[in-house]
């Protein structure tokens, strides 16, 4: 069989991967501490799934409109509205069965081969592997650990040329935990009137935030008409598996992004929908105890991590992800992370699994019990130390 030549530019998300190599020593016998997966560990919130069950047993079987149900997109309107500050109308959203495609459907809709899309690095991979798989050109954008965790604006500017097009941004930002200053922010919207390109804006760790205001682009002057948020479900509210997402665009692109989800998958799921709804607009006494649970677990594993000669990890502003830097042990971030999961037992991401400029650092996921963070950090002390008698 002969693939197309597209096909070879296409990434992966190594999450994924090394949870299947984790799942296959687990059968072998081995006991792994999950800390790979950027996946909370709790339950959705019972009124929700009650929500789910509701529409099921009322009927709601059938397809629905590309965009999403009228009453999602007004729901989801009114949030961003009420937490963004800014006038959001259900026209100007469209749902999507995760919120992936709002960054595969942007580049498509956005961007021809051989523009430039400028994209944060180290960042989700998704990102990167969207941009060349459309034979555009993907040009990184280094985040910086001495900045704790943005990126230099001056060094953007530098980057910015006449083919840019999009620039994706991500704060809260996976895999660092680090959220862009406000002062930044207005500095990066300059750019975008002055060299007239879009930003994609990905929100979707914005409630997971240990520092009192999030701020978005899509707030500053004349920004919301170049700003497409991406959103979801799948972490503040613990719904991964129900694939449910949402961008926010000006009317006219939501238009053409609804015209490429009627082409890809008809529309998002309806029961998953009014499970949303219920999601925005219900009770949010469990969301905000999973935040201020993953706030525990982010000080007990940074903490624990400074403690380990030779890691040294900023405290992350947002999401679930610390990003320890591990220069001073002289590995190579994947062959550190093999042999944490391999001899340790804990399955972790090598700063490289998000680019090139993640080397030297190493990505774990605070996404579990405390009882659980306690363990991986016990072997990894352990293993580090059995591996000072022996070179890596």
């Amino acid at each position: 069989m002969k693939l197309s030549q597209r096909m070879s530019r296409l990434g992966t998300e190594t999450a994924f991967d090394v949870l299947v190599r984790a799942r296959r020593l687990e059968a072998q016998g081995k006991d792994i501490v999950h800390l790979e997966i950027g996946e909370p560990d709790f339950d959705t919130p019972e009124n929700i799934v009650d929500a789910a069950v509701h529409a099921l047993r009322n009927g709601a079987h059938h397809y629905g409109p590309s965009p999403g149900l009228p009453e999602l997109r007004q729901a989801i309107a009114e949030e961003i509205s009420r937490t963004r500050k800014i006038s959001v109308d259900p026209s100007e959203v469209v749902v999507t069965p995760g919120a992936k495609p709002i960054i595969f459907f942007t580049i498509l809709a956005l961007i021809d081969p051989e523009d430039e899309v400028l994209y944060p690095n180290p960042g989700f991979p998704i990102y990167e592997s969207m941009i060349q798989y459309l034979g555009a050109k993907a040009v990184p954008v280094p985040l910086l650990e001495e900045k704790n965790w943005s990126l230099d604006v001056d060094d953007l500017a530098k980057k910015v040329s006449s083919s840019t097009k999009l620039l994706i941004l991500n704060s809260p930002q996976n895999p660092t935990g680090g959220v862009i200053p406000l002062d930044d922010l207005h500095r990066i919207a300059e750019l975008a009137h002055r060299y007239d390109f879009m930003i994609l804006s990905d929100e979707i760790y914005c409630r997971i935030l240990y520092v009192p205001e999030y701020h978005s682009i899509s707030t500053l002057p004349g920004m919301k008409e170049r700003t497409i948020i991406l959103d979801g479900f799948s972490k503040t509210f613990a719904m991964t598996g129900w694939r449910l997402g949402y961008g926010i665009m000006r009317p006219d692109l939501a238009g053409q992004v609804s015209k490429l989800q009627t082409n890809a998958t008809s529309c998002t799921s309806t029961f998953t929908q009014l499970a949303g709804v219920e999601a925005l607009r219900g009770d949010q006494t469990r969301p905000n105890e999973m935040l201020e649970i993953f706030r525990e677990r982010r000080d007990f594993i940074v903490n624990g991590l400074n403690e380990i000669p030779g890691f040294s990890c900023k405290m992350p502003e947002g999401a679930f992800y610390a990003f320890p830097n591990v220069k001073k042990l002289g590995v190579p971030s994947k062959k550190l992370a093999d042999v944490l999961l391999e001899e340790a037992g804990v399955a972790c991401l090598s700063g490289t699994a998000f680019g090139s400029w993640g080397e030297g650092y190493l990505r774990f996921s605070y996404a579990n019990s405390q009882e659980k963070i306690a363990e991986a950090l016990r072997r990894i002390k352990k293993t580090l130390q059995d591996y000072h008698m022996v070179s890596f």
